[in-house]
């Protein structure tokens, strides 16, 4: 029988192992957004590969400035969204000061969400596991709100 004190410790032991095992996954979570982000930002189209799921649902809303309304919602697949990453930022125009604030809100068994502050607004991700790999299987994202894009 184990005593009280022998009891403590295997209860923490077991309840740190616990808490790496979830900031491991929250860290693989992350990585999967910041391969969306770098697959954009430094134009390689094979780190979308690494993170998407070939699935992809991915909506949104753009405007160009703060004193004009959004346009219909815009759709893009997996291959698109490969694609664009190979030629979006090809010309190196991204300032160097361009935000990259990547949020995990949630990390489960088999789902997690997060979200992604970039350049081109904010992205809302929905994540699932795959073969014990991350993927992102949602994005629904926007341009910048109205107070960001009118602070620019």
């Amino acid at each position: 029988m184990l005593s009280k004190v022998s009891f403590l410790i295997v209860f923490l032991c077991a309840a740190t192992v616990s808490g790496f095992a979830q900031s491991s996954e929250k860290d693989l979570v992350f990585a999967a957004i910041q391969n969306y982000v770098d697959g954009l930002y430094l134009v390689k189209p094979e780190k979308i590969k690494e993170s998407v799921h070939p699935g992809l649902t991915k909506k949104g809303y753009w405007r160009k400035s703060a004193a004009e309304p959004f346009g219909p919602e815009q759709r893009m697949t997996w291959q698109q969204l490969y694609d664009l990453a190979g030629k979006w930022n090809s010309k190196g125009n991204l300032p160097a000061n361009a935000p990259k604030i990547i949020e995990v809100f949630d990390v489960q068994d088999q789902t997690a969400s997060g979200k992604l502050t970039a350049q081109w607004g904010t992205d809302y991700f929905q994540l699932a596991k795959y073969d014990g790999k991350w993927m992102i299987v949602n994005v629904l994202w926007q341009s910048p709100p109205s107070n960001v894009v009118a602070e620019k």
